[in-house]
């Protein structure tokens, strides 16, 4: 049971929630998810299970996509529509003009403070268990790189509604975005919907929902199910292709590197054989060689 299963994560399921969930209807044995969602948040999920569960770093590491919607004019606790009210303030005079002048602020490389209710971890807590306790502490700021964002829709009103789009580095909070433009707006703001698109290669035209996967499991159409997998190497695509002799890959799954005829001078490969099947990642060595650094596990 080895593969990645894109899931279009549905509203209201936290990732594990979700993950669990796959990994039951697939019997796997072993699996993952490679970047949470929030429970608000739906969208792009990758799951790897097996032998894919060893490549989900590169998924955790890629860019991201996402469509969202910002309320203006209120601060939440937890920057989302699922927290409580800290804050409400007039935003009826802010215009799409003023939104798409403050957006500029956030393009390129910017500084992220994580909000208290994100997953990263404070002396192995989640922030966001010490916050549902009421507990605040200090986070350091994060450099991430905001590749585009831009302006959808503009929605005026008592309340006005932000459509913006997301195109964004590893460890970019989106719901962090929505309180610093609501701060640079002198207003507040929230995010009162998410929705990721894009997860390192796989993106929504790639996603299944877990309704098609129950009702695959329903009519015992496990094949069908197992045809939806994509392959191990497709979360290391970005990586060169170093392709090996049948005699050179019996000694790279030895665990000694090889000497590759061609091979990138440096960094992280893709490796598989000249017949076309994926061994795993290397990387090449100050002379030259390509040695194993994360291979798959097959047969026996």
């Amino acid at each position: 049971m080895n593969g990645i299963l894109v899931l279009d994560k549905p509203q209201g399921l936290s990732s594990n929630q979700a993950l669990q969930t796959a990994k039951r209807l697939f019997f796997a044995a072993k699996a993952g998810h490679t970047g949470s969602l929030d429970p608000l948040a739906t969208g792009v999920l990758p799951l790897c299970f097996g032998e894919a569960t060893k490549f989900s770093q590169y998924l955790l590491d890629a860019d991201k996509a996402y469509e969202s919607s910002f309320v203006l004019g209120t601060t939440t606790d937890s920057g989302d529509a699922e927290g409580s009210v800290l804050e409400t303030r007039d935003a009826t005079a802010v215009t799409a003009a003023d939104v798409e002048s403050a957006l500029a602020g956030f393009r390129g490389e910017i500084e992220q403070v994580p909000s208290m209710f994100s997953a990263i971890k404070k002396d192995g807590q989640p922030l966001y268990k010490l916050a549902r306790k009421g507990i605040e502490v200090e986070r350091e700021s994060r450099r991430v790189v905001i590749h585009r964002l831009e302006l959808r829709d503009f929605r005026p009103g008592p309340a006005p509604v932000v459509d913006i789009y997301l195109e964004c580095s590893k460890g970019t909070y989106v719901r962090s975005i929505a309180e610093d433009l609501g701060e640079a707006l002198g207003c507040g703001a929230y995010v009162s919907a998410l929705r990721r698109t894009q997860a390192g290669p796989f993106g929504l035209e790639q996603s299944v929902t877990l309704e098609m996967l129950e009702a695959l499991k329903q009519n015992d159409e496990l094949a069908k199910m197992d045809q939806l997998l994509m392959p191990a190497d497709t979360a290391v695509k970005a990586l060169p292709l170093v392709a090996l002799s049948e005699s050179a890959g019996f000694y790279m799954r030895q665990g000694q590197p090889v000497l590759v005829p061609n091979a990138p001078c440096n960094g992280m490969v893709r490796i598989a054989l000249d017949s076309g099947e994926f061994l795993g990642v290397g990387e090449i060595l100050d002379d030259g060689r390509v040695a194993p650094r994360r291979l798959v596990v097959t047969g026996g």
